[in-house]
């Protein structure tokens, strides 16, 4: 492994974490994270473990391609309705923008993944520790398929693409994480402060299954089926289900029907 920091971000110190090749950077910033400090990056090469939400395998032995992780210690106490719930949102939207440089129009899938024309690009994970009610750091950790090839993306689960195929062209790694970085901490702060109404349009906007019949699978995989209607102002989803009523989900899978 080495260390080194990115000098070509725009109005940004920060140190960066290379590791040739690590079980995954979630787990490596978990373990590590006492020694940390807030803002630190770590890049992986190639990941053996690579995982995202509900314990799903994340293809990520392809180099050129992010995998990365983000340490953030904003807080020591952490109230309710905190924004480090709303961070992945926070940053899918991000990704959703960033991707406009390289004409590339995304959408969101609830909560947190990024989709082009239905195969997904990107995906988040936000995992935290606390030391009694104190929270000990947040790692935002992200998989972006930037260089894949059509063979690589067969062994994923679900519909995927990459960059590359979508814009005809090789995609440079560290240039494209300078820039994702340089985007996320502009507007960092100001999503700490406002929360999920700091990007409610945006999110909105990107999420293409509203008004449509979709089926949400919870944590310990009951279904509920209904209309995706809207979301509140703290990031959760609004489902008017085939009961009739109106319910108010905050974490599980969706899929259109």
């Amino acid at each position: 492994m080495k260390h080194y920091s990115i000098l070509f971000l725009k109005s940004l110190d920060l140190k960066i974490l290379n590791l040739n090749e690590v079980d995954s950077t979630n787990n490596y910033a978990l373990r590590n994270l006492s020694s940390l400090s807030d803002r630190q990056v770590i890049v992986a090469e190639k990941q053996t473990r690579g995982h995202g939400r509900l314990a799903r395998k994340w293809v990520s032995h392809v180099p050129e391609n992010v995998y990365m992780s983000l340490v953030l210690k904003p807080f020591r106490e952490v109230k309710e309705h905190s924004p480090l719930t709303n961070l992945t949102q926070y940053m899918s939207v991000v990704i959703c923008e960033f991707l406009l440089k390289y004409n590339v129009h995304a959408e969101l899938k609830w909560p947190n993944d990024v989709l082009v024309k239905g195969a997904k690009i990107a995906g988040l994970l936000g995992e935290s520790t606390f030391q009694g009610i104190l929270l000990k750091g947040y790692v935002l950790g992200a998989g972006i398929n930037l260089n894949m090839t059509p063979d690589d993306l067969k062994v994923i689960d679900q519909p995927a693409t990459s960059l590359n195929l979508l814009t005809g062209n090789p995609v440079n790694r560290d240039s494209f994480i300078s820039g994702l970085l340089d985007k996320f901490f502009s507007g960092y702060d100001q999503f700490l402060e406002k929360g999920f109404l700091h990007i409610k349009e945006q999110y909105t906007k990107k999420s293409t299954f509203l008004g449509k019949k979709i089926t949400v699978t919870s944590l310990l995989k009951s279904r509920t089926i209904g209309i995706a209607k809207n979301f509140t102002d703290y990031g959760s989803l609004i489902l008017a289900a085939d009961s009739g009523k109106e319910k108010i989900i905050k974490a599980g899978d969706i899929t259109c029907l």
